[in-house]
């Protein structure tokens, strides 16, 4: 295992050095001027040269991909051009708001849709499994656009059981107050795909030579699901919750901009916007950072789903 994980974390490096360049040359030779950008429409051509020598843009491109590669090792990000704010404390003070409404997003629609998955799976053909394919097939159609506006009609001004809009300085307050509706709604948007998902992940296993002995030898459907099936079912769902956990690190963009949450994701969308290239550098390593360890983690857990993995 150790040996597995060393080798791993080696091969880090090239991708991570990869994902690294790929971010310099696109800003760099694709974007656009953030010295205009900041100097705006009535800049003179003095101001956006003052400009782009205050930001280090006037050096040369080799020169610039080593201060890149110097924060990225030191961990300094330097400052936003937009707001002169330290990256590391941007980040610092936005993710805890992010990860107020994203953790409980992932860890319900997980809890909600493998129960109704494993249910309808049970009940396969039957008027149950139907209509619930039905309806999951329905709310996959409509837009989380339209959840977030008849969701904060009904549950905000008509029933007023939450605020539309808010934050405030106290974790417990925002998680009770304000967290409720977004992740309400994020939850129903969520739990259609994720339940179809899981859903046809148990249906493999069910139609396994393994399940017919489990049931001739005379066990439960409870023990062959509980027992067996989502035994062997783990290690996709654990490649699915792999692939959903990056994400709340980053957040919803649509979520933190229609609930007015402090949140990354609200932050990311408005550094694209000003053409904030360390935030958006910043940010865009640290996801590949956050994937391939999270991968590294999923990889090392379906060794103990299935002792059959072998990890080479």
């Amino acid at each position: 295992m150790a040996a597995y994980l060393i080798r791993r974390l080696l091969q880090m490096i090239p991708t991570l050095f990869g994902v690294v360049l790929l971010v310099f040359v696109l800003f760099k030779f694709f974007g656009g001027d953030p010295a205009e950008i900041l100097g705006g429409l009535n800049a003179s051509p003095e101001q956006i040269a003052a400009i782009r020598q205050q930001l280090g843009l006037d050096q040369p491109w080799w020169v610039q991909f080593g201060i890149f590669l110097k924060q990225i090792v030191t961990f300094d990000w330097g400052r936003s051009w937009a707001t002169n704010e330290s990256v590391a404390q941007l980040f610092a003070t936005r993710l805890p708001a992010t990860l107020t409404v994203m953790v409980p997003i992932l860890v319900l629609e997980v809890m909600l849709a493998l129960p109704i998955a494993m249910w309808v799976a049970y009940r396969r053909g039957s008027l149950a499994d139907r209509t619930i394919m039905v309806i999951t097939t329905v709310a996959l159609s409509i837009s989380f656009l339209v959840y977030v506006i008849v969701g904060q009609y009904v549950f905000g001004f008509l029933l007023g059981w939450f605020p539309v809009q808010g934050w405030s300085d106290s974790f417990w307050q925002n998680l009770l107050t304000y967290a409720p509706l977004p992740v309400l709604l994020a939850v129903l948007v969520s739990l259609a795909p994720q339940t179809r998902l899981y859903r046809s992940f148990l249906l493999d296993e069910l139609g396994h030579d393994y399940v017919r002995t489990a049931r001739a030898k005379g066990l439960t459907e409870g023990a062959v699901l509980f027992r067996h099936v989502l035994r062997n079912a783990t290690i996709p769902i654990l490649t699915n919750v792999g692939l959903l956990l990056p994400g709340i690190f980053v957040g919803s963009f649509l979520i933190e901009v229609f609930f007015s949450i402090p949140g990354l994701g609200r932050e990311i969308l408005l550094a694209v916007n000003r053409s904030d290239y360390p935030v958006i550098q910043a940010v865009t390593v640290y996801l590949a950072v956050i994937t391939m360890v999270v991968n590294l983690l999923v990889d090392v857990l379906f060794k103990w789903a299935d002792p059959r993995v072998v990890l080479k």
